[in-house]
This record gives structure tokens, C-alpha cells and sequence, in this order.
């Protein structure tokens, strides 16, 4: 069920103040951020930020997990060919992180791992640091796609980050 609170946050119009976060700047300094650690790994990196989830979704209690785990699909990070993509979500108007890594990753990097990336990305989020959140979080998952997936291989997703 819903809550009030996070009703109000996606009803209110976010896509101002993500827009204001996320300028045509902070937009190119992210793709930067990708291109670069992908030089350092064998993995593919992708970054979505979602403004608000649709009242319906809300209604039906979709999470901001479940809105990561679509946007893994419709963007597919899943299709490299050693299976290695990761997408960093944000939905905004939640202020919630998570990561969605293909199945390449099952066994290398736990759960836990990460959870980790995520938080320190929420807390840069409420310290009103979005641009370095987002390159610290990018950063911080190519360290640990180059710990498995060391070998830089050709660059199969994207880099340019995807407002939904």
C-alpha cells in the first residue's frame, strides 16, 4: 500500500527540480564518468533517473526496485555479451537508489556490495550533491565490475545517461 507522503512526493512535479539537477552540464560530466571507468573493466555501465512513477504504479505498489529491474529490460543492460551490464537507477522523487546487475555478476559481487554503492549515492543525493553522487556511484561500480571483469573489452551499451 501506498503512503501518503510518497504519493505527495510523486504528485508534486519532481521533473523540475530533476531537470534543474541534471542540466545538459551534469548530464555530459555523467557520460564522461561512464566512458572513463568502462576503460578500466569489461563491463557496461548504464544510468536512468526516473522523475516520478505514475499513480497507477504507486496505487499498485510498485517499488522503486521493481521501476530498476523494467528499466533494466527496456534499456537492455542485459544484452553484453558476457553478460556484465549494470544499471544505476534513481528514482527521484523516492530519493532511492539501486542497482541491477545481469546475471554475470551472481556470485562475484553480493548483494550487500551493492547496497553500499547505493546508500553512499543517497547520502551525496541529501547532501544536495547530485553530479557527484552520480560520478561517485559510477565510479564506485567500476571498481567492482574491474575486480571480475578486468579485461576492457569493446563498449556495447550507450554511455549517455537516460532520463525516463
Amino acid at each position: 500500500m501506498v503512503t501518503v507522503s510518497r504519493m505527495l512526493r510523486h504528485l508534486v512535479p519532481p521533473h523540475w527540480s530533476l531537470r534543474r539537477a541534471f542540466d545538459a552540464p551534469a548530464l555530459q560530466a555523467i557520460e564522461q564518468a561512464i566512458a572513463d571507468t568502462e576503460r578500466m573493466h569489461g563491463g557496461e555501465i548504464r544510468f536512468a533517473i526516473e522523475a516520478s512513477a505514475r499513480p497507477l504504479d504507486l496505487m499498485r505498489g510498485i517499488t522503486p526496485r521493481h521501476q530498476a529491474l523494467e528499466a533494466f529490460a527496456r534499456l537492455g543492460v542485459w544484452d553484453t555479451d558476457a553478460n556484465n551490464g549494470v544499471l544505476i537507477y534513481v528514482s527521484w522523487a523516492d530519493r532511492d537508489v539501486e542497482i541491477v546487475a545481469d546475471r554475470g555478476f551472481n556470485g562475484r559481487v553480493s548483494e550487500q556490495e551493492w547496497a553500499e554503492v547505493c546508500r553512499g549515492m543517497e547520502q551525496a543525493f541529501a547532501r544536495g550533491s547530485p553530479r557527484q553522487a552520480v560520478v561517485a556511484g559510477i565510479q564506485a561500480v567500476g571498481a567492482l565490475i574491474a575486480r571480475h571483469f578486468p579485461t576492457v573489452d569493446r563498449d556495447e551499451l550507450p554511455n549517455r545517461p537516460v532520463l525516463l
